[in-house]
């Protein structure tokens, strides 16, 4: 997959999508857990070491929940792909993080981590903005099928969606109400993630281009989304 990038990592909205990001309160906060099942079932979902959501502030992308990267809370703006990703025509960003992969991102972190694989899809909330990305990240050379974008395109839109149902419990002054949607959604990921396991184990490996795998967690993904769908009511 070719990107196709601005000429600077400021887009033109960049106002409104910082006043968007903002509106939802969840920059540099702490770990929740509902967030850190989702990296953790998509690092699973692509055989990644790495999975992340990140968070493109004005000058720090913030990463909510990471598993795999250590204990890294943020990078400046220049140094994140993510920032980039949300920039791209596409839905789906791919990178081997070479210089000439994207001129607006200095690598020097990931290559000097001996990372060689990034994709990811924006978190897009219902104004238009994109705010950040579900990205996965890995040391060894690879590429995207069309059926793996989907699934990350589509998880990327569930991480986005739960992000909306915290803004509306938090900012109501419904905490507990947060918990018990946390606590729903983290058994739901934590059912995915056992059949999840168990598919790879049967056939060493998981491979979401094989159409019955696919469909599999395309269900899975759709039980995560009813949740959602009716707590956002």
């Amino acid at each position: 997959m070719s990107n196709s990038f601005p000429g600077s990592l400021i887009p033109e909205n960049e106002a409104t999508r910082l006043r968007t990001l903002h509106l939802y309160q969840i920059v540099n906060t702490t770990p929740e857990r509902i967030f850190d099942d989702y990296v953790s079932w998509t690092a699973q979902l692509f055989g990644t070491p790495i999975s992340m959501i990140s968070l493109v502030d004005e000058d720090r992308v913030w990463f909510k929940a990471v598993t795999g990267g250590g204990e890294i809370v943020s990078l400046p703006r220049t140094e994140s792909m993510c920032s980039a990703a949300i920039l791209a025509d596409r839905q789906v960003v791919t990178s081997d993080y070479k210089p000439e992969s994207c001129a607006l991102i200095k690598p020097d972190v990931a290559l000097a981590l001996g990372l060689n694989f990034y994709a990811a899809a924006v978190l897009q909330m219902p104004d238009g903005a994109r705010i950040g990305t579900m990205a996965v990240i890995d040391r060894e050379v690879r590429t995207l099928s069309s059926a793996e974008a989907d699934v990350l395109t589509r998880l990327a839109g569930l991480v986005s969606r739960t992000i909306e149902l915290r803004f509306r419990y938090l900012s109501t002054h419904r905490p507990d109400e947060w918990e018990e949607a946390q606590q729903e959604l983290a058994t739901t990921l934590d059912d995915n993630a056992t059949l999840t396991r168990y598919l790879t184990t049967r056939n060493q490996g998981l491979n979401l281009d094989d159409d019955e795998v696919l469909g599999l967690v395309l269900r899975r993904l759709t039980g995560v989304d009813s949740v959602l769908a009716r707590r956002l009511k």
